[in-house]
């Protein structure tokens, strides 16, 4: 029973990491500097799930909390209930704090990975985020628009990584 459990805890914990991971073939970028990413980020484009669906107006704010965890507020409204819905989570860097790699999460105990594998280096002005495998994906910008030639770019970049960009939703910021 004893050997059972140590299985069946060593696979959770494998499942729960995998969770956290880069995509096979991306890399997070370099030379992150947390404080000028915290504030608030409109989402541009998405990948749809199930927790974003019918969903407009969307928008992430950071903020660090003294112990130096980062809290993660996402807000938008849901065109289905004509209500505004927001959810709170938590992140944390994986490894060194130079690396746009995190795990955050809004639900207890389980992580999902948040990597940075794009962004304004200058002007921290959008990013690309991945999850943990290629059917995630956002693209933010500090404003309601972006660029066209900027967010074309980064389609094409998304497209060359393997991502279905045929499949983004362009988000209503009205």
């Amino acid at each position: 029973m004893k050997k059972m459990a140590i299985t069946v805890g060593f696979f959770l914990t494998l499942l729960l990491n995998s969770c956290t991971g880069v995509p096979k073939g991306l890399e997070p970028v370099s030379g992150f500097e947390l404080n000028r990413y915290l504030g608030k980020w409109y989402e541009i484009a998405r990948l749809d799930h199930s927790f974003e669906q019918n969903m407009s107006n969307v928008t992430a704010h950071y903020s660090k909390k003294e112990d130096g965890e980062i809290v993660v507020i996402n807000r938008g409204f849901d065109s289905k209930t004509g209500e505004w819905k927001e959810i709170v989570g938590h992140g944390r860097f994986i490894g060194n704090e130079s690396v746009g790699s995190l795990k955050v999460s809004f639900f207890g105990p389980f992580y999902g990975g948040y990597h940075i594998i794009a962004l304004d280096k200058e002007d921290y002005s959008y990013a690309m985020v991945a999850g943990p495998s290629r059917s995630y994906l956002w693209i933010l910008a500090r404003d309601k628009t972006l660029n066209p030639e900027t967010l074309s770019d980064l389609v094409s970049k998304a497209k060359q990584w393997g991502f279905k960009t045929e499949a983004l939703i362009y988000v209503k910021q009205n």
